[in-house]
């Protein structure tokens, strides 16, 4: 079986309030860009197969570390612990072209379509709710890709509202761009002063409500947050950002905390 995990791009990304448990409260409008994806085929292998339960390969954008720890290969691990006996051995190979550390959750979209596919493949009959509260021990945005449509997402990340939204309803053509820098997660709330603590315009934009303005208003309602911890010490980013917009972009931003950067044309 075959498929094409895409990515996605956050319209406006607000850091509200930082939780006791360490972790950040977020809003944001994720959107899924079909556009660009990666290529994940899952194949069972024999019954006869050795030990070894999950074999994965991997080509194109290369990927440091174990594969071990590629998602793919957890998310594999995970349905297998719980459904031990459907859950046969398999053949992972993931063809990758989300570039990483981008903001893209391209590493969520793999997780969360080799869940899918995996549902698909050994008859699991997994449910959407289900799918999604695996998908979550794996990556807070994770469960996105099992929906993989418009949603307005606050909590850390998790917490889903579908949207009736499209870019391209409005005509709306998108590119992204990343630099060669790399902005970890740490760096970017490094430096971060959450909403629940700030005064200006920005802070009180309504995300949902914005989607109604006119894309030649989103410059003044969408922001991400990240940009004003990132831009100061990745100049790359806040000049690609500026790039797109000298070539005629109506909107453009950083997504996620970066290092990526989309833009919106006519």
């Amino acid at each position: 079986m075959k498929t094409r995990p895409n990515c996605k791009i956050n319209l406006g990304l607000h850091v509200t309030e930082r939780r006791p448990d360490g972790y950040h409260n977020l809003e944001s409008i994720f959107l899924p860009v079909l556009d660009l994806c990666d290529e994940l085929t899952i194949k069972p292998l024999p019954d006869d197969t050795s030990h070894q339960q999950c074999i994965f390969t991997q080509d194109g954008i290369t990927i440091d570390g174990n594969a071990e720890d590629n998602l793919c290969v957890r998310a594999y691990r995970l349905l297998k612990a719980e459904h031990p006996t459907q859950v046969k051995s398999v053949r992972i190979h993931l063809g990758k072209h989300i570039p990483f550390g981008a903001g893209l959750g391209g590493g969520s979209a793999d997780a969360s379509f080799t869940l899918r596919m995996l549902n698909d493949i050994f008859n699991l009959h997994l449910t959407t709710d289900q799918l999604c509260h695996y998908a979550a021990q794996l990556g807070a945005d994770c469960p996105f890709f099992i929906h993989n449509r418009a949603a307005y997402v606050t909590g850390i990340g998790d917490k889903m509202e579908p949207l009736d939204f499209s870019l391209s309803d409005l005509g709306l053509r998108i590119e992204i761009r990343k630099p060669d820098d790399f902005v970890s997660t740490r760096e970017a709330y490094a430096n971060l002063l959450p909403r629940n603590r700030r005064t200006d315009h920005f802070a009180k934009v309504n995300l949902k409500e914005a989607l109604t303005a006119p894309v030649s208003q989103w410059k003044d309602l969408f922001v991400n947050d990240f940009e004003t911890s990132v831009f100061p010490s990745h100049p790359t980013i806040a000049q690609l950002k500026q790039q797109f917009y000298n070539e005629g972009a109506i909107y453009a931003s950083m997504t996620g905390s970066g290092s990526a950067v989309f833009a919106l044309f006519q």
